[in-house]
């Protein structure tokens, strides 16, 4: 008997955290952080249903904050076994987690200057020392190779196309497996290769963030090319909130494809995120995970003057001449973008330009959704510039692209759990899968615990 404990991304994109028990084995696929809303961020302060020294293991399925942030905050807590993962994982999490540990300390120390927390004093979560330390914990394996966790309990990685280092985790415990998806990549990604097939599993965990309706089919150079061309003419500064892994290397990509036939102008971008900056180097790294080859992914690079320090990231707040910024975090909820939001928010000359999926709760989503003003830092900020999206930059599947995966499988597995998506996401995949197959699925509550025949 398997019995799975769904700690997160229940209903929202955010705070992926399984807990699997499986004979005398316990371990966690994936460690996410809660994000966006205020009551889903409190839960990363919440007791887990079980001691942290008890679990064996965790396995990654990427490196994300939403399925990694949680980390540091687990071994802060007495965890001290094994984290697996793919070693293109393992890299961007040392990117990643001291990066939110540092966040989290200038967030804290932020509000309690500026009196705007209820909390006396606003702490972090786990500070960029505590990250650090919990990084030596990490184990990368291979993919497509079957790792012993545990006397009953092996797992296995297979490559999904999301961004480096992503993976489909299988769980085989006796007779049984369970397959979590992670994010699923897109079938014709420009940069990632395609999402390996798995024939069959017992049980699948499926995301669901894209999972009632389908990316447009319109093409990506084209409108952001029209937005770019756009905002320049009228010498305005186009903003681009991003995820500094995956999203950010995608965006310079296609930048670098129109720059380099000539479609917009030799305006200057800048790339504010010291992590994003890093996370595009990794691709020289691992080479043989995308379809750049050496040259275009050194050229990609060079896309972007790299912003590393705060001082130049506050000088480049002080530019008024036309360029590009590109900065974390993807849905407006920290980072240094909230200091350009504030700063270009209120000129109608400039654009906000979002490219990715926005939460509920989150200011990226107040934003999309026509607020006339959000608060930042305290602040009641004016949205006088222009706002656009593009969605078909996404690197998660759509609903046909997670149904043309399932399709491979040859036979019906006994249950499809739906997970990260919001409520409206999760019950259309749901009644999609049951459309089109047959099978039997559940869209699983927080803190649900299930056993598995």
């Amino acid at each position: 008997m398997i019995n799975i404990t769904f700690l997160g991304a229940t209903r929202t994109v955010t705070g992926s955290k399984y807990l699997i028990t499986a004979g005398k084995t316990k371990m966690l696929i994936d460690c996410g952080l809660f994000q966006g809303p205020k009551e889903l961020r409190e839960r990363n302060w919440e007791k887990l249903p079980i001691a942290a020294s008890e679990i064996d293991a965790v396995v990654l399925t990427h490196a994300h904050l939403d399925h990694s942030g949680y980390i540091p905050a687990l071994a802060k807590q007495g965890f001290s076994g094994k984290i697996l993962s793919s070693s293109g994982t393992r890299d961007l999490c040392s990117i990643l987690l001291p990066d939110s540990g540092k966040i989290q300390e200038e967030d804290a120390e932020h509000a309690n200057r500026k009196g705007f927390s209820r909390h006396k004093p606003a702490l972090p979560l786990y500070t960029e020392e505590e990250a650090r330390d919990a990084l030596t914990l990490f184990h990368p394996e291979e993919f497509a190779k079957t790792i012993q966790v545990t006397k009953d309990v092996a797992v296995e990685f297979t490559q999904n196309g999301h961004i480096l280092g992503s993976s489909f985790v299988t769980v085989m415990h006796k007779n049984t497996s369970i397959v979590f998806s992670g994010d699923v990549g897109r079938n014709n990604d420009p940069l990632m290769f395609a999402p390996r097939w798995i024939r069959r599993a017992d049980y699948v965990v499926l995301e669901s963030t894209y999972g009632n309706r389908t990316h447009p089919r319109s093409d990506l150079l084209d409108d952001l090319e029209a937005i770019i061309n756009k905002t320049l003419k009228r010498g305005g500064i186009v903003l681009i909130p991003s995820f500094a892994v995956g999203r950010a290397q995608h965006l310079l990509y296609a930048i670098y494809l129109l720059k380099k036939a000539k479609r917009i102008s030799e305006v200057p971008v800048f790339l504010n995120s010291p992590m994003a900056i890093s996370a595009t180097e990794l691709l020289l790294k691992h080479q043989g995970e995308h379809k750049l080859n050496p040259t275009v992914s050194a050229e990609v690079a060079d896309t972007a003057t790299y912003v590393q320090t705060v001082e130049d990231s506050i000088e480049l707040d002080h530019r008024t001449d036309p360029m590009i910024i590109i900065s974390a975090s993807g849905m407006a909820t920290g980072g240094r973008v909230l200091h350009h939001l504030k700063t270009l928010a209120p000129d109608a000359k400039n654009t906000i330009l979002f490219v990715g999926y926005q939460a509920e709760g989150t200011r990226g989503r107040e934003i999309v959704e026509g607020a006339k003003s959000v608060k930042i830092y305290g602040q009641e900020v004016p949205i006088n510039a222009e706002v656009a999206s593009i969605e078909n930059l996404s690197a998660h599947a759509d609903r046909d692209e997670l149904l043309y995966w399932l399709s491979h499988f040859s036979e019906a597995p006994k249950k499809v759990f739906i997970v990260h998506g919001e409520e409206n996401s999760a019950r259309a995949m749901k009644q999609a899968i049951i459309d089109r197959f047959g099978w039997q699925v559940e869209v699983p509550d927080y803190r649900d615990s299930i056993d598995l025949p």
